[in-house]
């Protein structure tokens, strides 16, 4: 297990406007290193949240993800963001992970927001992903799932923990910063587990504002790289994997985790 270089990239959104926002990181992914293996994009970083699926749902042969496949492929990592999917005539807030080389995992989002309407525009998804990449061991989430603890819980299962990085793509206003920055360090804690946050910036068509605060938290709960707030950019940040496995060599929390089911 080597040491992993990522990207996360905090932008403003352009409200559906999916070109535009294109556009808009084509011009970040130039200021990626050439060594980084993991991009990371806002939730919806096509259209901004939340868009009637009906008039920008997109399929998996289309536009969006032939950008990412060839984002991907010019950068050679792995690129990741969530857009409006439409698969088999369901609607899905979707979070793609495009590898270099074209093939890709799905996460659709579990848990819509539902305070704000969202469970009523898609359907939420049903199946947690663990994704295997460059040695690491990755679970990919998206925003209002962070609320829900236990469907972030790490395992430990013959003696190997199931997931050594977990990440939100996110849409959360500034009015509940408390809230991200308090979670993010607890879902690292509690998971023995780097965890990133990637949020947007700016303000959408319903006047809600977003500071970003995008940000990586190691194991320990400390925050080892993040974002100036309300501001947009590209930050790198390389995940210790050294430190990672001697943390959890010397704190061992894996094997006293209680087990534990999950209902869909």
């Amino acid at each position: 297990m080597n040491d992993l270089n990522i990207t996360y990239i905090q932008a403003d959104l352009v409200w559906e406007n999916k070109h535009a926002n294109l556009e808009h990181f084509e011009r970040f992914l130039e200021q990626v290193d050439p060594d980084t293996d993991l991009i990371l994009l806002p939730e919806t970083f096509t259209t901004a949240f939340p868009v009637d699926p009906k008039l920008f749902a997109e399929a998996l042969d289309g536009e969006t993800m032939r950008w990412m496949r060839e984002q991907a492929r010019k950068k050679d990592a792995m690129l990741c963001g969530t857009f409006p999917l439409e698969m088999e005539g369901c609607y899905y807030n979707c979070l793609v992970c495009m590898r270099p080389d074209g093939s890709y995992e799905l996460y659709p989002k579990r848990h819509p927001f539902s305070i704000g309407g969202e469970h009523q525009l898609v359907k939420r998804g049903e199946k947690q992903l663990i994704v295997e990449w460059r040695g690491w061991k990755l679970k990919p989430m998206v925003c209002y799932d962070i609320r829900f603890p236990i469907w972030a819980r790490n395992r430990f299962i013959d003696g190997q923990y199931e997931y050594d990085l977990g990440f939100y793509l996110a849409n959360f206003p500034d009015s509940r910063m408390q809230v991200w920055n308090g979670l993010l360090l607890a879902r690292a804690i509690e998971n023995q587990a780097y965890y990133i946050g990637v949020n947007r910036v700016g303000e959408d068509a319903n006047g809600l504002h977003y500071s970003g605060e995008s940000q990586v938290v190691n194991a320990r709960g400390e925050v080892v790289s993040k974002m100036a707030p309300y501001q947009e950019g590209v930050a790198h940040c390389t995940l210790d994997a050294d430190k990672l496995l001697r943390f959890r060599e010397k704190f061992p929390l894996g094997p006293d985790w209680d087990g534990f089911e999950i209902e869909i």
